[in-house]
């Protein structure tokens, strides 16, 4: 599984880069603010969602610390997804919110 650390995802954010981003948090952890751009797809959700995404893109998947997120891009990657789990999380993320 490829990985990302917080702030390499966040410059590659800040050079306005064209990313794919999903938040696997609940309802109630995205309150607290989101990477912008991210599209919010709980990971309870995701089976029954992943018919939204294009696997021709490349997804981030964030969540609070990466545990959830690595199951996410687990998923993706056996349903034939290009994934990365970004490392750390929501935890680590220094960048701007949403």
């Amino acid at each position: 599984m490829k990985t990302i650390s917080t702030d390499e995802l966040n410059e590659k954010v800040v050079a306005g880069d064209e990313l794919h981003i999903i938040d696997v948090r609940e309802d109630d952890e995205v309150a607290t603010g989101m990477i912008p751009g991210a599209k919010h797809m709980p990971l309870g959700e995701l089976p029954e969602r992943t018919a939204e995404l294009d696997p021709e893109k490349q997804y981030y998947l964030v969540c609070q610390a990466g545990g959830r997120s690595a199951k996410a891009a687990e998923h993706l990657e056996s349903n034939g997804f290009q994934s990365v789990n970004v490392d750390g999380g929501m935890s680590s993320w220094r960048g701007e919110k949403v």
